[in-house]
């Protein structure tokens, strides 16, 4: 027969019952533990909602503002001489470009193995002609945000759910040391004998 048998139908919400043997610290103990829940749900929602809409919105203007730009090679890239430089990665190298206002611009930037000066190359750049990475897709956005917005909600999760966990366990002491005071008091009471 199993254990379950003996102990009745488990009830969830016993600390609220109506019980005899239900202390003021159960209610108090239940409630926390329900506002810890409901605390760590409601913030780990909002805040990871929150990050991923900002992250999701700065990527988008990102998309928008960044573009590409035509650029040239200044001098000869290193690389490109063995058959092993064909297949190498990129190598950095000085570029120059001009300006959406016609001003000359030069940085550097990853070009193939062995490009000889005035190779052309596209490069990103902002609003100003400054370089800039090339922007993410909407699907990397997503991803990005999705992720950023997960790892923020969780962190945010934790601190109610952890407040709740310290908060029950000093209720769960102080609850065990007035067991042991009521058993100091009344423990030498049961070690006498009739007679």
């Amino acid at each position: 027969m199993p254990l379950s048998a003996f102990r009745g139908p488990k009830v969830w919400v016993w600390r609220w019952r109506r019980n005899p043997l239900r202390r003021r610290a159960d209610v108090v103990e239940a409630w926390v533990v329900l506002a810890a829940w409901l605390l760590t749900v409601v913030a780990g929602v909002l805040a990871g909602l929150v990050a991923a809409r900002s992250v999701e919105h700065g990527l988008a203007r990102e998309r928008a503002a960044w573009h590409p730009t035509a650029a040239r090679v200044v001098a000869k890239a290193p690389g490109g001489r063995t058959a092993e430089d064909a297949g190498a990665e990129r190598v950095w190298a000085e570029v120059r470009w001009a300006g959406a206002d016609g001003a000359a611009h030069s940085g550097q930037a990853r070009v193939a193995p062995g490009s000889k000066a005035g190779t052309p190359v596209t490069v990103w750049t902002d609003q100003r002609g400054h370089l800039v990475t090339r922007p993410t897709t909407a699907a990397e956005a997503t991803l990005r945000a999705t992720l950023t917005g997960g790892l923020v909600g969780l962190s945010a999760a934790a601190v109610p759910f952890v407040g709740g966990l310290v908060l029950r366990g000093r209720l769960e002491r102080r609850r065990m040391d007035r067991w042991d005071a009521e058993w100091a008091r009344l423990g030498p009471q049961w070690g006498r004998t009739a007679g």
